[in-house]
């Protein structure tokens, strides 16, 4: 298929589906939890449990206590004891909680990422900075940690897709029906697709995405097919191109 229908395709499934019905219980996304409470730290959290199960995701975002974030560490841990999802295990959901409640006490998240990607506005020089922190106000090291926060990576060449940030970013900074636009010190022109399975395959299908590997390298490579249709904001295509995935549409 040609650039030019592609890019009518998907304008008007971007069209359809910029708009609130599109997150509910029976369409679960972790973005229908995040938009309740519209915190960045609260969002950060739905994004990075976000995988697995759509519907089991939500289960459990659904049993956290947020208001945690602003109590004691103390209160924490013991609220947290029984709380535990996938790899992560009851300790891994405490660290998360008490790293974001003692950052957030000191900065914001859109500071601490602002001040690496303002270097040469680049989103993972921002997201790298992102990690860094965020581990160090609370060191704590096990495979579910370091699956749920993440590394960052010697080299790009061997970076994953960082599909649940690059997600958190996209609602961060971009603002319409869907995404919840908090944060304003960053373009939305500069972000990448958050590529999951789903949005690799249809890429692959549709002819936006060449590379087979799944990685980093497939992120940016999309994201610069995407900019030709709309270089102010290539990542408003990337919810629709999830759902056509997800629905069995492509």
């Amino acid at each position: 298929m040609k650039l030019s229908k592609l890019k009518a395709l998907l304008d008007t499934e971007v069209a359809k589906r910029n708009t609130h019905f599109e997150l509910s219980y029976e369409k679960p996304d972790p973005l229908l939890i995040a938009s309740r409470y519209r915190d960045e730290s609260i969002a950060l959290i739905c994004a990075l449990f976000a995988y697995g199960n759509a519907h089991r995701i939500i289960a459990f975002l659904d049993s956290l206590d947020f208001a945690l974030l602003d109590e004691n560490e103390n209160t924490i841990r013991s609220t947290l004891q029984k709380h535990y999802y996938r790899f992560q295990k009851r300790e891994d959901v405490i660290a998360l909680f008490i790293a974001l409640k003692r950052l957030k006490e000191q900065d914001t998240l859109e500071n601490i990422f602002y001040r690496g990607y303002s270097r040469r506005s680049d989103i993972l020089d921002g997201l790298w900075e992102l990690i860094s922190t965020l581990k160090s106000f609370y060191p704590h090291e096990s495979y579910g940690y370091d699956f749920l926060v993440g590394n960052v990576p010697e080299r790009i060449e061997k970076a994953g897709t960082y599909k649940r940030y690059l997600m958190f970013l996209r609602w961060m900074v971009r603002g319409d029906a869907l995404d919840m636009g908090l944060w304003q010190k960053i373009d939305k022109k500069d972000l990448l697709v958050p590529l999951d399975t789903h949005t690799f395959k249809v890429s692959r299908k549709l002819g936006l995405l060449k590379r087979k590997s799944y990685d980093m390298k497939a992120v940016l490579e999309l994201t610069d097919t995407l900019r030709k249709f709309d270089p102010d904001d290539p990542v408003k295509y990337d919810f629709a191109l999830y759902r056509l995935g997800q629905e069995g549409l492509v």
